[in-house]
């Protein structure tokens, strides 16, 4: 009779649980056996760890084995246990120390050559781990540089089940082929693993940055939505821009991102957790750390949107887009219904996907850009007679987007038709990404500080109660703003939306806090009935 247990991880979202596998070995018929809520795919593993473990030169096991998954209640899904099983099954029969193995987790799927090969959501992975107080993990090598961004924990990164057994085992350790042409030996050293002689590990790889490729100054003429843009990005505030084809908005959109801070690393890891997930990480670059930018097309379905699919649900792409931002380019011609669906994320920043296998919250909080043309074919202006669709076929393409949803967009900015001397002048270009970005930078500074003994971090999140009481703007410098409530141009919701982003451009323009003109830009932003405010920040009346 043998007995081993060695551990993995079952995640659900992007939260990570760390269950113990136990192999028992008793005589008998021989049998493989897997208990513990295992799915199709982790079922499957009786016969992919078994060809890994004889294809690796080990024998197995010819008795009774039962391979228990516990905490047996949650439900295990995916092949990343399969390195687990084989080194419990192993220690069972005593080919590895059981002792060795007591303290270690493993994350891989097995090839039936013994190859180890990577599976999504090493990070998250590794993060449970680590929050559950184990300091060492074995994961597959083109993993290794992701799963050594967690701190405090010593990663071990093979090609094969034959390198793991020998490292567990203090034998020489085989060198075997790259999975892929170019990939680094691996770094054997650093990890000391317990009751061995062999020191096998990887060290963490530094940050990478994104070079997003756009610049600003890219950008012809329309200084109403490039100023509507910077606001965007100093507060997180969501955006909605409305012209006809070829006029920049979606050039406008591509560059936002550059414009973001870069991520801090709490905000680095969460976001890479996410892709890592999603299985989207970009190949050689383990850690994202500039704003990512997810731009759907709109024939996506719901759960593309904001999340789901068959079993435990997948992140969407506002999970994909969090910390950064998500481009609806053509909203109208999204379904009625994926639109909707993002009010909710919108508000709390999060989403709940519910299923029959279980419930999993992804983290959502993303700065939304929408685009749409002012008619079906694009020409409609109140200047011109280019476009000729029915009156009714335009006011059923503007009603697709829901009063609920446009109520939640702080800025709304028309973008014009870009005129042939615009295009000519070689001369007057705007601000470059590097000149807003610094702009940018400053004034979330200074969001920072006023909020610095809050849980808010921008002021997009800060609640309108606390805008109306603890941080008030200058006297009489809300009077138009509360008059277009009592109107009716403005709900309550939209009043604090407009409070938020006074905010944000006194923050911009170096004010202590809002000012009339401040709430006037805010306002006209909010609307799109000019106020008399200059839409070019900084500059006069």
């Amino acid at each position: 009779m043998g007995f081993a247990r060695t551990c993995s991880v079952a995640l659900v979202g992007v939260e990570g649980v760390v269950v113990e596998v136990q192999a028992d070995l008793e005589p008998g018929v021989a049998a493989f056996t897997l208990v513990g809520l295992p799915d199709k795919s982790l079922t499957e593993s009786r016969d992919r760890v078994r060809a890994a473990v004889v294809n690796s030169g080990a024998e197995w096991p010819q008795k009774k084995l039962t391979v228990g998954l516990s905490p047996a209640s949650v439900p295990k899904s995916g092949s990343g246990f399969d390195m687990a099983v084989a080194a419990a099954v192993l220690g069972a029969a005593e080919r590895i120390d059981p002792r060795v193995l007591a303290d270690i987790v493993m994350i891989g799927e097995l090839g039936l050559d013994g190859r180890v090969r990577p599976v999504r959501g090493i990070l998250p992975a590794v993060l449970a781990a680590a929050e559950a107080g184990y300091e060492q993990v074995v994961v597959p090598e083109c993993a290794a540089a992701e799963a050594s961004l967690v701190p405090g924990v010593s990663v071990l990164g093979v090609r094969s089940l034959r390198q793991l057994i020998a490292v567990l085992a203090d034998e020489p350790v085989p060198e075997e082929e790259p999975d892929q042409e170019g990939r680094p030996d691996p770094l054997l050293a650093g990890l000391r693993m317990p009751g061995t002689g062999a020191a096998t590990g990887m060290r963490g790889m530094g940050a990478t940055h994104h070079d997003h490729g756009h610049d600003l100054a890219d950008v012809v003429g329309q200084e109403p939505a490039r100023t509507a843009v910077e606001i965007a990005a100093a507060g997180g505030h969501h955006l909605f821009l409305e012209g006809p084809p070829g006029a920049g908005k979606t050039m406008l959109a591509e560059r936002l991102p550059a414009v973001l801070p870069k991520l801090c690393r709490a905000e680095s890891l969460e976001v890479t957790a996410v892709h890592s997930v999603a299985g989207l990480l970009p190949p050689g670059k383990p850690l994202i750390d500039a704003a990512p930018y997810c731009a759907p097309h709109h024939s996506a379905t719901m759960q593309a949107l904001v999340g789901g699919g068959p079993g435990i649900g997948r992140p969407g792409a506002v999970s994909l887009a969090h910390r950064g931002v998500l481009f609806l380019d053509e909203t109208p011609e999204f379904s009625s219904h994926a639109l909707d669906a993002l009010r909710q994320p919108l508000e709390s920043g999060h989403v709940v996907i519910a299923r029959s296998a279980g419930v999993v919250r992804f983290p959502a909080r993303f700065l939304m850009v929408l685009a749409a043309n002012p008619c079906p074919c694009g020409r409609f202006s109140r200047t011109n007679d280019l476009c000729e669709c029915p009156s009714s076929a335009i006011r059923r393409y503007q009603a697709r987007l829901s009063g609920p949803l446009l109520d939640r967009v702080d800025l709304r900015v028309g973008v014009d038709r870009v005129t042939r001397s615009q295009l000519a002048d070689t001369v007057v270009r705007g601000d470059t990404t590097a000149t807003v970005a610094d702009r940018v930078r400053a004034a979330r500074d200074r969001a920072a500080a006023r909020l610095a003994d809050t849980p808010w971090r921008s002021n997009s999140e800060v609640p309108g109660r606390e805008l109306r009481s603890r941080w008030r703007a200058a006297p009489g410098a809300l009077e138009d703003a509360e008059h277009c409530l009592e109107r009716g141009v403005l709900t309550a919701r939209g009043l604090d939306r407009v409070l938020r982003v006074a905010w944000t451009v006194a923050d911009l323009v170096g004010h202590d806090r809002p000012e009339a003109g401040d709430v006037a830009l805010a306002l006209q932003l909010r609307t799109g009935v000019p106020r008399g405010a200059p839409m070019v920040l900084g500059a006069p009346a």
